[in-house]
């Protein structure tokens, strides 16, 4: 087999598909070759980190220019005044687009040109001959990023200051900017010193939210915003402070986005939202069961406050053991999500807080149906034992733990959470390769009823295609199960797999022919066996009588 898909070399890859080596490592005092035209690059010094500029951006470089025997045609250094182009846009010659793609800011290199890639045939006179080699000894000080935002040439962004780290603002998120637009003369006509948005809302014109998208905190740049961007073909009347806009004017808008609040949707229903106002430390966040400490204040609408906790330097932290219902929903699950030291604030709708009834809390009563705010800092968390920090023995203790939580749960009517304590106990001692004869007999059985457990909450929710599946898994551990075979039969009726659920009902009756539930089950089947047999042959029947129906009127129009 390794005979048959042997790999070609490197080298011979490189010659089938032709991939030209546009940016190599060069070391000083060393020449390269960049491409495959004939341009070379020796590097003279170093430059900074690993960014390179690209085309489209404003470039600042010094150069002298030379021809092959060492005459001086051109040099910006003469002239004490740096060189400026934009990259890519054939402003300059090819070799220099080519060549300065591949250099770091401060980076000094002499590029050897032929002359395809310079003046050509006719060089340039007359201080450039015909089929000039040419040689530029070049320094590049600086450049800056110019984006097409919409890839339409509608929204250009420059980054004038660069932002820190590496996160953009998402659409939910909240964005503190300040900006500048003027009219391409220079007419100012909407200035602010610092408004906040939502992305997705956006704010004076599309331009802003598309372009604050790209930025990262603290990035300063300036737009070019085409009419499409900006107010179109209406433009925009003054109001108060701000100018006209003309229709389908271009602006120049400087931008800088000084913060946002990261935003996140705690729950599906967005119905739980969490605004982080001061980032937390690393990665690590509390799972299920962890204590959390956290300070609290909690508000109603209008701003009354309801429950402030750990504020006072003599006062306890609050503290709960997270998924064990110590709080209102809500809380419990935006914690979840919280880093420590971070600071949040958090929007709970009143069916994950106190729901239709009003509620009294340690300050004030918080009406029904009541949207509740909550600004939290999690000062710190112990997380619950994750299995892979324990041995074998606590494994076993922890998934025992669960089912018994799990069991007290369900018998609470609470089978959602009794589903997720039996499955965190099968997570336990899923993985039995590092236990012992005794141990892998004992993790089965719990196992086994584990699953069943949880087959019978996702009964109870009507969850049916996930109770056969947990169903199946304990018979793949005990065949003989009755217990599985009736559940899954109950799963396979509901979904009107009648033929499956009939044969695990007799194959359970096989096993035990005196249980009364199973029994009580298969006379469930064949009435539902009756009934849909019944719905079967009405559908067929109509289905026959419009048939004949139809037969009966085109006979009827039959022409003589």
């Amino acid at each position: 087999m390794e005979d048959d898909f042997d790999m070609p070399p490197a080298d011979a890859m490189n010659e089938d598909f032709e991939m030209p080596d546009e940016n190599p490592i060069v070391k000083v005092g060393e020449e390269k070759e960049i491409g495959k035209e004939g341009l070379k690059k020796k590097l003279v010094k170093e430059g900074e980190g690993w960014d390179t500029p690209d085309n489209g951006d404003e470039v600042e470089v010094h150069y002298t220019g030379t021809l092959l025997d060492g005459t001086r045609f051109d040099s910006s250094r003469d002239r004490g005044t740096p060189f400026k182009f934009t990259l890519g846009q054939g402003q300059v010659i090819k070799g220099w687009d080519q060549g300065i793609k591949t250099m770091k800011k401060g980076e000094n290199a002499i590029f050897t040109i032929p002359s395809e890639l310079a003046y050509g045939e006719s060089g340039s006179p007359p201080t450039i001959p015909p089929n000039a080699t040419l040689q530029f000894d070049v320094e590049l000080l600086s450049w800056i990023s110019v984006k097409d935002i919409c890839k339409d040439g509608g929204l250009f962004k420059k980054i004038l200051v660069k932002g820190e780290k590496w996160e953009n603002p998402k659409d939910i998120d909240e964005v503190l900017v300040k900006y500048e637009a003027r009219l391409e003369d220079g007419t100012l006509v909407a200035k602010s010193d610092g408004v906040e948005f939502t992305v997705k809302e956006g704010y004076l014109c599309p331009a802003l939210a598309k372009a604050v998208k790209t930025m990262k905190k603290g990035e300063k740049v300036l737009l070019t915003v085409k009419p499409q961007y900006a107010f179109g073909e209406k433009g925009k009347a003054a109001l108060g402070d701000e100018g006209a806009v003309p229709p389908n004017a271009t602006l120049e808008i400087t931008l800088e986005l000084v913060s946002w609040k990261t935003v996140t949707e705690v729950t599906d229903d967005k119905k739980v939202i969490k605004k982080t106002l001061k980032e937390g430390e690393g990665y690590d966040r509390p799972n299920e069961g962890a204590i959390v400490k956290l300070k609290l204040i909690g508000k109603l609408q209008d701003g009354t406050v309801f429950l402030k906790k750990g504020h006072d330097n003599d006062e306890q932290l609050f503290e709960f053991k997270t998924d064990e219902e110590q709080v209102i929903e809500g809380l419990d699950k935006a914690v979840m999500k919280m880093k420590k030291g971070e600071v949040a604030l958090l929007i709970i709708a009143s069916e994950y807080a106190f729901g239709s009834s009003d509620s009294q809390q340690e300050l004030a009563v918080v009406p029904p149906n009541s949207t509740v705010y909550y600004e939290v800092e999690l000062v710190s968390f112990d997380k619950e034992k994750e299995s892979w920090d324990m041995n074998t023995e606590e494994k076993i203790e922890a998934a025992g733990k669960k089912k018994e939580e799990g069991n007290t749960l369900f018998k609470a009517g609470k089978y959602i959470r009794a589903s997720k304590r039996y499955e965190k106990a099968v997570k336990y001692i899923e993985y039995d390769t590092s236990f012992s004869e005794d141990e892998k007999k004992q993790t089965k059985v719990l196992k086994v009823t584990c699953n069943l457990n949880n087959a019978a909450c996702k009964l109870k929710l009507k969850d049916y295609k996930h109770a056969e599946k947990l169903c199946t898994k304990a018979l793949e551990l005990d065949s003989k199960n009755v217990k599985a075979l009736y559940r899954r039969a109950q799963a396979y009726i509901n979904l009107a797999d009648l033929d499956l659920a009939e044969f695990d009902i007799k194959k359970a009756l096989e096993i035990e022919p005196d249980n009364r539930d199973v029994k009580l089950e298969y006379k469930a089947l064949k009435e539902k066996v009756k009934e849909y047999n019944k719905k079967e042959a009405k559908f067929y029947g109509n289905m026959f009588a419009k048939l004949n129906k139809l037969e009966s009127v085109e006979t009827t129009n039959v022409s003589p």
